[in-house]
């Protein structure tokens, strides 16, 4: 879950049509960087969990603490909404903030099934919730001590997506897309192609497209499969996050994660 906080944070600045780079060797935190919307969804989905909430709830509760994160114009005009009607939504929103349900649940269709439900107040389009999907498997299989070969393969058998692609290649003429049919198979991509948690976090920013989601799908699945972020990482979170998600966070993690 710093995973994808920390991946967030890192591509904030490099997210915008002004700032985006198809450099891997850049500095990963600028003046410019801050937490945005994918940190606060990520926080709500573990609210969510930890306390046994309605997802849609903790969603909407968390976007009004913060409604000025970066949000996108579809995920405010569902807000504007009274959240009864699902948002047909194909965004990598959900993609984004999936993590939390990847590292609470055990059992591969009942994770899945979850990620389903944490993605359909807002994501409910089949792009949305399969996008979400693939993002925790992936995480889910990283813990679970399965290789980059295995997640490749479930990648592509089970969610259709292209993965006999390198960031190289992706790189080359990739443009910003929060479609997760566009951006969330390229994240997962960046993780499989990395060497370690840093570099997992390089190749997404270096693609020059959604940087602070990429970024935070292959970081969550980097911290998955690599262990617990050396402290020059989770330093990041410390000094960006306020106290009351770092508190959560910690929770979250002293619960599900670093199990005591």
């Amino acid at each position: 879950m710093f995973g994808a906080i920390i991946g967030d944070i890192c591509g904030s600045y490099y997210e915008s049509r002004y700032h985006n780079v198809k450099d891997k060797n850049v500095p990963l935190i600028v003046s410019g960087s801050r937490f945005t919307d994918d940190t606060v969804l990520t926080v709500a989905i573990a609210d969510a969990i930890l306390h046994d909430r309605p997802y849609a709830n903790t969603i909407r509760h968390w976007y009004k603490h913060y409604p000025n994160a970066g949000f996108g114009r579809g995920f405010r005009e569902w807000m504007a909404t009274d959240g009864t009607v699902e948002n047909d939504s194909f965004g990598n929103g959900a993609a984004m903030r999936v993590s939390p349900v990847a590292w609470a649940f055990e059992g591969a269709d009942n994770m899945l099934k979850q990620a389903e439900l944490s993605a359909r107040p807002s994501h409910a389009h089949p792009e949305g919730i399969k996008g979400a999907q693939a993002a925790a498997m992936s995480i889910y299989m990283a813990r679970k001590k399965a290789s980059k070969a295995e997640i490749r393969h479930e990648m592509n058998w089970r969610f259709g997506y292209n993965m006999d692609r390198s960031v190289d290649s992706i790189r080359k003429d990739y443009r910003f897309s929060s479609w997760a049919q566009n951006s969330v198979p390229e994240a997962i991509i960046c993780f499989l192609e990395s060497r370690d948690f840093e570099d997992a976090i390089r190749n997404a920013i270096s693609l020059g497209g959604d940087a602070d989601t990429q970024a935070a799908i292959a970081g969550s699945i980097a911290e998955a499969f690599y262990g617990t972020p050396d402290e020059r990482f989770l330093a990041i979170p410390k000094k960006f996050l306020p106290m009351e998600m770092m508190s959560l966070v910690n929770e979250f993690r002293r619960k599900f994660i670093v199990k005591e």
